[in-house]
């Protein structure tokens, strides 16, 4: 219809040869703060690396509507109690309002880990996944973090600067979320927490998300064939299994796109092919 084809025209047309495309109106960089069809930067490492690992708590910092977005959208299947031990399908959000633009969020957050320690004192770690507006008005999550990592006897507490603004599409969320891992669990990790009896079969699986239950048939696979699974990246995965990671004898790369960087990494640092 003339209707319908107006409409349409800008997204439909026929390609020549010598031209470098065909003048399709698509692919175009998504708008912060629009829900659009693509995530941005918050939606990459939240959504996608963060989100999955289930025995953390994955705080989004900032106003309600970002954190719901994010919220149970993808079929990151868990094996634990939702609630007690395991949080993946919970939404946790500091819920900025007008007055935490102005004043600034960072009593909030503080005020945020401590009442999620009192409510679920069986969390083995949190992320605070900063929204645009936190870097927006620079509300310090490093020192945050730091501090309440300090009062609660070393807990793992990660500030990811993953604000939507800082890529216009989810793939650099996923980078900037790979460096949080490097520098705030890697670069953390004692001897006390690096305890770990390796085998020569020892595998990750890195950038599979277990959705709908993925990665355990991968796992199951790769176990009957006499490898062992010490880490699985990050669906159905956890903190230890993070911290394990730097002694496996290979890592098992699904996802190139999201898990290429901290694989990189470990390949450089640890010389895991």
């Amino acid at each position: 219809p003339d209707k319908t084809a107006k409409r349409r025209a800008k997204h439909l047309n026929v390609h020549e040869a010598g031209k470098a495309d065909c003048g399709v109106k698509s692919n175009l960089k998504s708008i912060p703060g629009v829900m659009t069809i693509r995530g941005c930067a918050y939606a990459g490492s939240k959504g996608v690396v963060w989100g999955p690992i289930k025995d953390m708590i994955h705080i989004s910092h900032g106003p309600v509507g970002c954190g719901q977005y994010s919220w149970g959208s993808r079929r990151n299947y868990y094996a634990g109690t939702t609630g007690i031990d395991t949080f993946v399908t919970l939404q946790f959000t500091s819920d900025f309002q007008e007055k935490d633009i102005v004043f600034g969020g960072d009593k909030k957050l503080v005020k945020l880990i401590d009442e999620l320690q009192e409510l679920f004192p069986l969390n083995n770690g949190i992320t605070i996944q900063s929204e645009c507006p936190i870097g927006l008005i620079g509300d310090d999550i490093e020192a945050v973090s730091k501090a309440k990592s300090k009062e609660y006897g070393g807990k793992t507490i990660v500030p990811v600067r993953c604000e939507g603004f800082r890529g216009v599409s989810q793939s650099l969320g996923h980078h900037i979320a790979n460096d949080a891992v490097r520098d705030w669990v890697f670069d953390k990790l004692t001897p006390e927490k690096s305890r770990f009896e390796s085998t020569p079969y020892d595998v990750a699986i890195i950038g599979d998300y277990n959705i709908g239950g993925d990665a355990w048939s991968s796992r199951i696979l790769l176990e009957e064939m006499g490898l062992r699974v010490i880490a699985q990246w990050s669906g159905d995965g956890s903190l230890a299994e993070l911290e394990a990671t730097p002694k496996a004898k290979l890592n098992i790369l699904h996802c190139y796109r999201s898990m290429n960087y901290i694989s990189r990494h470990m390949e450089e640092k640890f010389g895991i092919p």
